[in-house]
């Protein structure tokens, strides 16, 4: 029996990663859009996420938070996407993968925070400074047009996200491998059909507002 597949998410979210991955995975899905200030802090979807956040998935019985661990669930989930290297090579997969979730938001959400760590800082913070992340990245993708392999994976829908979002904001610097990376990337079929999703959503609910008088 096909187990049920919910997505819990606001297209002004991290939730947008999130969708583009379940796109490339391609098995259908059912989504549940909750608002800031309302229905993600309710009872109901705090027994999903006691953190009352977004980002999360509920397959069958078993629910998935945080955006990196839900993209390495369903690459595994869903193999026949191919989404994630076979066991043996997956040391690039899970590094890559998880620096992007861990190093990289936290360097660009300090940086939108207005905080560099200096001196001792960066041996206490798990990222050290945003130069270290922008160089770490930078030389895994000078070369490749991917991070695990000769080929697409999770870590590239997330990883690329995560990029395009910082330099979208300008707390990454375009670098001419971000920008390449991210340019072929974010024109796969999946990201454009996530991307018109997620818009289409927040035009609709703009228009659902009501007009000033």
């Amino acid at each position: 029996m096909t187990k049920d597949l919910i997505f819990y998410t606001n297209p002004q979210s991290r939730g947008r990663i999130v969708r583009w991955m379940l796109e490339e995975v391609g098995a259908p899905y059912r989504t549940e859009i909750l608002g800031y200030a309302d229905s993600m802090k309710a009872d109901a979807y705090l027994a999903i996420n006691p953190m009352g956040k977004v980002p999360a998935i509920k397959h069958g019985d078993s629910v998935v938070t945080e955006g990196a661990a839900i993209c390495a669930y369903l690459a595994d989930a869903f193999p026949e996407a191919a989404l994630a290297p076979p066991l043996a090579e997956r040391g690039d997969y899970y590094r890559w993968l998880f620096f992007a979730a861990g190093p990289l938001e936290q360097a660009w959400t300090y940086k939108s925070f207005g905080f560099e760590p200096e001196g001792d800082q960066r041996r206490r913070a798990g990222f050290g400074c945003l130069e270290d992340v922008i160089n770490a990245l930078d030389g895994a993708l000078k070369d490749s047009d991917y991070l695990a392999g000769s080929r697409f994976s999770a870590a590239d829908v997330f990883t690329a996200a995560g990029l395009g979002f910082g330099m979208q904001f300008g707390l990454l610097p375009k670098l001419p491998s971000f920008e390449r990376y991210v340019g072929k990337h974010s024109s796969r079929p999946a990201a454009i059909r996530a991307r018109e999703i997620d818009d289409g959503l927040i035009a609709a609910a703009a228009q659902a507002q009501p007009q000033p008088a």
